[in-house]
């Protein structure tokens, strides 16, 4: 090996934790695995490894991210240390935004936890003693 030549690795699940694209290794590892994470169109393992000029596309939940890598590292910092790592292509970036706008307006799901509470009940059986009036 010359000297010249970078003995470091940096694999790709520790270059996602380090650009902040996921919070832990162990999830970018997983999402790596998952296949939601391609390297020049080719899905990868977590130990593959990440070299200046590589293409990623991430998928994080409903937003699609393609990246270009142009730098290197192991450590996660800050995050305007995390973004000098990679560039995003215009066409993502659009794509995220009309993703985001899309979202925005759709109604927000409505939840519940387990059993109505003792207020819940009573808004409940005022609600319908309402309905019934009619």
């Amino acid at each position: 090996m010359q000297h010249d030549e970078v003995e470091e690795k940096f694999r790709i699940d520790k270059w996602l934790f380090a650009a902040r694209f996921f919070k832990t290794r162990s999830l970018a590892a997983e999402e790596v695995e998952r296949g939601r994470v391609t390297l020049n169109g080719q899905r990868v393992k977590p130990a593959k490894t990440v070299a200046v000029g590589d293409n990623l596309s991430i998928r994080i939940g409903n937003y699609q991210f393609d990246i270009e890598v142009l730098g290197l590292s192991n450590k996660r910092g800050s995050a305007p240390q995390a973004q000098q790592l990679y560039r995003e292509t215009d066409e993502s970036r659009v794509r995220r935004e009309v993703v985001a706008a899309r979202l925005k307006t759709q109604p927000q799901p409505f939840y519940t936890k387990g059993r109505p509470t003792k207020r819940d009940r009573r808004e409940i059986e005022r609600f319908r003693s309402n309905q019934n009036e009619f």
